[in-house]
């Protein structure tokens, strides 16, 4: 009876670590700014949620999001379904580099993405620049700069990865004899496909689409920085309400509405998610055969050329113009140390390149502190398993923003004394980054076969030796893929950032936003100078992670 207790408690000493975590900096932020928020004071006029929610203006911002968000999913899906579908069923020169190239913007920061399409389609851009000089117009052809139609290309930019992991992924986990069998019989590649291959990948697409609503639904760094303040999703509203109006009882109204419907679309996403997962049969992940007919030569050739278009144009575009080469080269990098504006708060680039590594090796650590135990414990009980699942959805779905304000109020006394504290900014990315950590390792330790560890025990081994010389060499790769993903969020995190960095730590996505707001050719080239570094970095993250994914597969 005692052993039996004694196993109940294991999962739970092992989330610990995890559930205090959440409470303290998690519940306990959002509870300090709703208690601030609802009660009348020089920063809230105590405005319920319910009134909020009525207010017109209000709705309109709830209606637009949503909008925009399901066009932006079903222009994702668009794009996405095809490159997905040629990357998993067909072999191809340089197939795995196309398919880390499509899942490389997921993990740039909204800044960089900003910058990017600025150098592209912008006003002075390339594909403008190429434009009047095939057409012979004195004025830019494509003005898109501050427009839906940006925002929406921006989305399926940063999206597409999502569908290319989740559908690709499915369509790469089962065997293609299903497909066969329907074309001996007598059925055409059309028919197969609509009656068969899609049926079965329908809640896969579902998952993804979920995802990527949203995603979108949430957008903050893209419609701030790309929209031109025409737009504004509940996020950027919070933003507005926050730091501008001084607001808190709109801005927490307005992100409990926003909590609401990203928790819904995440179950339900994750509902979705489980039904994909459910194995068919398994195949090799190398896709059998080469593109043949015309039709499969035509998906592929579109998939590429979408891949060019909408994801390495932007990003050689971004690279190739802060070099300068129609000025004095390399000028804008030189120039990343000058204080042009003799600004007070002036922090070199180089310093807020430190700033970002520092704060991202720390979200990185911390979270596989608690990742990685609460993963165990989650696969060792259902209940916790399923509590959890719920509980993590919260982070995903809360305002970046109104949780740096909620630190901002809670930790402003002692004995949790962190306002001042540079450490109030990693805490904030390993909130952010946890939830995608633990849904990363959770597979991998539910996967592994725990009578290796028994083997390791009757032999003699103890249980942390068993873990150090079975467990973490097998889980090695899945373990440095979460960590390499933990770093890269903490490396491009922009919302908490922005509200939490002081002025003389500011992160590398703080430095761009603030090169970006200044007038002048020489501040966009220096932000154009600094996205590309940080482009760089996290480009070389998504690869690693996606080296290590293969490896852990």
């Amino acid at each position: 009876m005692r052993r039996e207790v004694h196993r109940a408690l294991i999962p739970w000493v092992l989330a610990a670590p995890a559930l205090g975590f959440l409470l303290i900096f998690f519940a306990y932020p959002l509870f300090a700014i709703l208690r601030v928020s609802f009660v009348p004071s020089a920063l809230s006029q105590g405005l319920s949620p319910f009134a909020v929610a009525a207010d017109p203006r209000y709705v309109r911002v709830l209606i637009f999001s949503a909008a925009q968000a399901a066009l932006s999913t079903a222009l994702t899906l668009l794009v996405g379904l095809p490159i997905a579908f040629a990357l998993a069923r067909y072999r191809f020169p340089l197939r795995r580099l196309w398919r880390a190239v499509a899942v490389v913007p997921f993990v740039m920061p909204p800044v960089v993405v900003a910058a990017a399409f600025s150098a592209w389609v912008g006003p002075r851009g390339w594909a403008n620049l190429a434009l009047q000089a095939l057409l012979g117009t004195p004025q830019p052809p494509l003005q898109l700069q501050g427009s839906l139609a940006l925002v929406l290309i921006a989305h399926v930019f940063y999206n597409a990865a999502v569908v290319v992991r989740i559908v690709g992924g499915f369509l790469s986990a089962f065997s293609m004899r299903f497909e066969e069998a329907a074309l001996l019989l007598g059925a055409s590649r059309w028919q197969v496909f609509l009656t068969l291959t899609l049926p079965l990948a329908l809640p896969a697409i579902g998952a993804s689409g979920a995802l990527v609503f949203l995603f979108t639904f949430t957008s903050f760094g893209v419609m701030l920085l790309l929209g031109g303040g025409r737009f504004a999703t509940l996020e950027v509203e919070i933003y507005r309400q926050t730091t501008q109006l001084l607001r808190l009882d709109i801005a927490t109204s307005l992100a409990l509405v926003q909590l609401v419907v990203t928790v819904f679309i995440s179950a339900l996403a994750g509902r979705l998610e489980a039904r994909a997962s459910v194995p068919l049969e398994l195949r090799t992940a190398d896709p059998p055969s080469s593109p043949r007919t015309p039709s499969e030569l035509a998906l592929v050739s579109l998939s590429l050329m979408l891949l060019v278009v909408l994801i390495l144009a932007p990003m050689t575009a971004l690279a190739v113009r802060s070099l300068n080469w129609e000025g004095e080269l390399f000028r804008f990098y030189r120039a990343l140390n000058e204080n042009v504006r003799n600004a007070f708060f002036f922090v070199p680039p180089l310093v807020a390149i430190r700033n970002s590594l520092m704060f991202a090796l720390i979200a990185a650590a911390l979270t596989l502190a608690m990742g990685v135990p609460l993963a165990y414990a989650m696969a060792r009980s259902a209940l916790l398993s399923r509590l959890m699942e719920a509980v993590l959805l919260l982070p995903i779905g809360t305002s970046a923003v109104t949780l740096g304000l909620g630190y901002i109020v809670a930790f402003n006394a002692p004995p949790l004394a962190l306002r001042t504290s540079i450490w109030l900014t990693p805490l904030a990315h390993t909130l952010i980054a946890l939830p995608f950590v633990v849904r990363a390792i959770a597979p991998a330790v539910r996967a592994f076969d725990v009578r290796l560890r028994e083997a390791a025990l009757t032999l003699g081994a103890s249980p942390l030796a068993a873990f150090c010389t079975i467990e973490l060499p097998l889980l090695a790769a899945p373990l440095g893929s979460a960590a390499v993903f933990a770093f890269a969020i903490s490396l491009g995190e922009f919302g908490a950032s922005l509200v939490l960095t002081r002025p003389e730590f500011p992160t590398m996505t703080v430095a761009i936003f603030r090169y970006l707001g200044q007038p002048g050719a020489l501040n966009y080239g220096q932000a154009l100078a600094m996205s590309t570094v940080l482009m760089a970095v996290t480009a070389l993250s998504a690869l690693l992670i996606e080296r290590l994914s293969r490896l852990a597969r």
